[in-house]
């Protein structure tokens, strides 16, 4: 098994309005699209099962970025985008939150009728990776979410995720077909939560002769149930704090979006026009789909393309949101039909960013970067859930380099 990491993911209420969630589609589909186009589906499938990235595209698409409707968000916007072009993608979202999830497996069914997949097969493994993380891994979470992507192929990646009843905190599950050797044998891509000790694991490798005796591994230690698996630590406070974010990698984005430097790039004149604040965006977004996954150990990174919906780190810049989802939707459609060098303009950005790093120097003021935005929201139709952003009374702004 392949464990991709753990997270701590803070219970956090509240809808994401209307103007956002129909944003988030319009971005997704174009991001799967470009993926699918560039290193297909499997790669989009694994990319599923790695936490990190998981939180990363929650972020990019202006979900709050450390909290746990980044699951329920996004599996939501995956489905309402995917499931209506399945066909032309081979995609396939099943489940979702509270009495979605049961219908996980009755939906599986149905798939395997348009796709002639064993759908009692699939049907199965939804069932019996919910029992496994609901039975066999008692760790004091109960399931409430249970989302089952499937490929025409036959590959699949289950994201599932578990509240606890008093500690205010969730952990999310992930599986992955690619890796599975058995159910009741360390099954997980990655378990994602705040470690809260001892736990009875019944599918962890050690625990095999337990499985047959039918014994307890209560007293087990956490740290050796867990071994290997790199911790992803997202942390309960709200706001995005300068050790959240990787300053070198932000910093050569912040640069390269600068008007005075992209004109340099040859690479670049097919996005010529683009603001700096849209190439801001559209390099973080570029990163989504074409980083490897350790460009992904700081998620609230990519809270810097399209802010959050309470305004954190600021407000949802809906013409900077609308302008990065034109250009991505008109590379992924040009792509379609032969052309694809928009689209690799795109790609460009990450390796450019990538490069600009080598050797730099990172000075930017995180608080005044932060500030910077807040103040220049109102420019960009700034939004959130308590409204729409406005001037500030003064101009206070700090230096940004």
């Amino acid at each position: 098994m392949k464990r991709s990491g753990t997270a701590d993911l803070l219970l956090h209420g509240g809808a994401v309005p209307s103007w956002l969630f129909h944003r988030m589609k319009q971005l997704t589909l174009p991001i799967v699209e470009a993926l699918i186009e560039e290193k297909g589906k499997d790669d989009f499938l694994e990319r599923l099962s790695d936490p990190f990235w998981f939180q990363s595209f929650g972020a990019v698409i202006g979900m709050d970025w450390n909290s746990s409707g980044v699951t329920t968000t996004v599996l939501n916007v995956l489905k309402q985008s995917i499931n209506p072009v399945s066909k032309q993608l081979g995609l396939y979202v099943c489940g979702g939150k509270g009495k979605k999830s049961l219908q996980t497996p009755n939906e599986l069914v149905v798939v395997g009728n348009k796709t002639g997949l064993d759908g009692n097969y699939l049907s199965n493994c939804s069932k019996l990776s919910a029992k496994v993380d609901n039975t066999a891994l008692q760790d004091g979470y109960n399931l409430y979410i249970h989302s089952f992507v499937v490929s025409d192929t036959g590959k699949w990646s289950v994201v599932q995720q578990g509240m606890h009843p008093t500690n205010g905190m969730a952990r999310r599950y992930h599986w992955h077909s690619e890796n599975l050797k058995s159910f009741v044998e360390e099954p997980h891509t990655a378990v994602c939560g705040e470690n809260q000790g001892n736990i009875l694991n019944l599918v962890h490798q050690k625990a095999l002769p337990t499985q047959r005796a039918i014994l307890e591994i209560a007293n087990e230690h956490p740290d050796k149930i867990l071994k290997e698996v790199p911790h992803l630590l997202v942390p309960v406070y709200h706001h995005i704090k300068p050790k959240d974010v990787d300053m070198k990698r932000l910093g050569s984005i912040l640069w390269l979006a600068q008007e005075n430097e992209t004109h340099t790039f040859e690479d670049l004149l097919l996005l010529k026009g683009l603001g700096p604040r849209t190439l801001q965006s559209l390099t973080l977004v570029s990163e989504i789909i074409h980083g490897t996954p350790s460009r992904f150990s700081d998620p609230a990174r990519f809270a810097f393309a399209h802010g959050g919906k309470d305004a954190t780190p600021f407000p949802v810049p809906t013409r900077v949101y609308d302008e990065t989802i034109d250009v991505l939707r008109e590379a992924v459609n040009r792509a379609k039909i032969g052309n694809s060098n928009k689209l690799q303009a795109v790609k460009k950005l990450t390796a450019l960013a990538q490069k600009a790093e080598n050797g730099f120097s990172p000075n930017t003021n995180f608080e005044a970067l932060v500030q910077k935005e807040n103040e220049e929201s109102y420019k960009h139709g700034g939004r959130s859930v308590f409204g729409f952003a406005k001037p500030p009374s003064q101009n206070t702004q700090l230096r940004l380099f």
